[in-house]
């Protein structure tokens, strides 16, 4: 009896197990907030779009004419002119800020004479184009039928500042004097624009580290206050949409994909998102293709490009990537899944020699610098980017009953699933769905995707888990953080000399 009870009772405990595991993981039980979720995919426009360039207006290399004939020889639908303390109003007559133009030329900053387009006339290599006004928005329209849509008011500001750069647009809105992060988004939010946080990486230092591990370390005293100020920030202003994560060539971005993740863990805890846009930051016509935004809108207005960015319903992307540890994760899935390339060697000699590097400059053999680094597609001499098709995302759909996320792609090799900064799994392009119960005990409340090809990459917004559940159930800001104001630069200045004492000693 006694043997037959204790079978018994494992039979029961074992069933039980089996019953309580499959419930865990049981279909349907996730709740997806998908971003893309009234995006239409047979109807949609996708518009590849720069949300972030200069001209000779404030301290860029070229002119307007030159920048634009540039963006439109590489296939942008909409531009934004975001000169540093200058609201672009048009782009047929001067548009500058005395002030910031005035101080810009004397230390040679902004060169050359201004060069706007007028009503119509010609590009430099014989192409005919008109501006013409249609509902207010303004296009620049070629001879052989193309538009490019100019975005309204772009500008980036705090120009008198360090590096507290915030992009914003389609609100008339710029304070030239020593202004701070909070200053700007402030003003643009009161103004009714939409702005976004630049290259965090060059003002929190987080450029100079080596090592992904260090990187917006939130144990360390320099990144916990940084990812507060930030989350501060959008928490507080519903027009301060994200952050850059990838622009110009990914020197000092390649660890604010680490900063995003930081980010969406603490807001998707809250059941809130935290989108991320890619620029060029162009101030050369080589850089005007290096990063860029797809906009998800049913025509080519500025509304339409509003409420994309508002809603998520966009992609960023980039031409370049400059992370070590993902190029490893990328040559790895590449040869796992297709075998050994050209590709996969190109990234994983470029991942070793960027190993190298971080070895030598924490050996004391190198200085800390933007060398480390990899473009996918190589310049030619007039810096026009040559051959490897843009990866791009053609659909996505969410099937909340099966809990999976699906992807159609078009010149692309790879997806890469992310939650809490972690890759959870890596799927060919061609296979792209992922199943949210197979990976229950990696996921965070957000899952986020990564689309690699030849041409580049493509960053979808994270799809949150269960956000009506987990709405307003935690802060986003940690208790007694304060904004220490226009100063706050210094923290990151000490934190990086910090490292560079540490490691000439020896005990960094």
């Amino acid at each position: 009896m006694k043997k037959a009870l204790s079978v018994f009772l494992g039979i029961i405990m074992i069933l039980s197990l089996c019953v309580t595991g499959f419930a865990a993981g049981d279909n349907g039980s996730y709740e997806i907030t998908n971003p893309y979720e009234n995006v239409d995919w047979e109807t949609v426009n996708t518009y590849k779009t720069a949300l972030h360039t200069h001209t000779n207006a404030s301290d860029g290399s070229p002119t307007l004419r030159e920048s634009l004939e540039r963006h439109a020889e590489t296939g942008f639908d909409i531009v934004a002119i975001t000169d540093h303390g200058t609201v672009n109003y048009s782009w047929e007559r001067e548009n500058i800020s005395t002030l910031i133009h005035g101080a810009l030329s004397l230390v040679g900053r902004s060169k050359g004479a201004l060069d706007y387009l007028g009503k119509e006339g010609e590009f430099s290599k014989g192409v005919k184009y008109t501006i013409e006004t249609r509902n207010g928005d303004d296009y620049l329209v070629l001879e052989n039928g193309r538009e490019i849509m100019r975005v309204p008011y772009g500008i980036e500001n705090n120009a008198v500042s360090v590096n507290a750069h915030v992009n914003s647009w389609f609100a008339d809105y710029h304070d030239n004097t020593i202004t701070t992060y909070a200053d700007a988004v402030k003003g643009v939010d009161r103004a009714g624009g939409v702005c976004v946080i630049n290259h965090p990486g060059e003002y929190s230092k987080a450029r100079y580290e080596i090592r992904s591990a260090n990187a917006y370390n939130t144990d360390e005293f320099q990144y916990r206050y940084h990812v507060n100020k930030w989350a501060s920030l959008l928490e507080k202003y519903d027009s301060c949409i994200g952050i850059d994560i990838n622009s110009k060539g990914d020197s000092r971005t390649r660890f604010d994909r680490i900063l995003w993740d930081v980010l969406l863990e603490r807001f998707a805890d809250n059941g809130e998102n935290v989108f991320a846009i890619c620029s060029s930051d162009a101030h050369q016509l080589d850089k005007i293709d290096t990063g860029f935004v797809y906009a998800l809108m049913s025509e080519k207005t500025s509304a339409c490009l509003r409420q994309s960015l508002e809603s998520g319903a966009f992609f960023g992307a980039s031409h370049c990537l400059g992370n070590p540890d993902e190029l490893v994760q990328i040559y790895t899935a590449l040869e796992e899944l297709y075998g050994e390339s050209d590709l996969s060697r190109e990234i994983k000699e470029a991942a070793d020699a960027m190993d190298a590097k971080a070895a030598a400059i924490e050996n004391g053999e190198a200085d800390a610098d933007d060398d480390i680094g990899i473009t996918y597609d190589v310049l030619d001499d007039e810096g026009y980017f040559a051959g490897g098709s843009e990866p791009m995302i053609k659909s996505i759909a969410v099937d909340e009953d099966e809990d999976t996320v699906s992807i159609e792609t078009e010149n692309a090799l790879l997806v890469r699933w992310i939650s809490n900064g972690k890759l959870i799994t890596t799927t060919r392009a061609d296979e792209a769905v992922i199943d949210l119960n197979d990976y229950a005990n990696e996921l965070g409340n957000y899952v986020r995707a990564e689309v690699f090809g030849e041409g580049g990459i493509v960053y979808t917004q994270a799809f949150l888990l269960d956000s009506a559940a987990n709405a307003g159930s935690s802060s986003v800001v940690d208790s007694g953080f304060v904004d220490l104001g226009v100063f706050d630069f210094l923290i990151g200045v000490f934190g990086n000399w910090s490292d560079i004492i540490g490691r000439a000693l020896g005990i960094k």
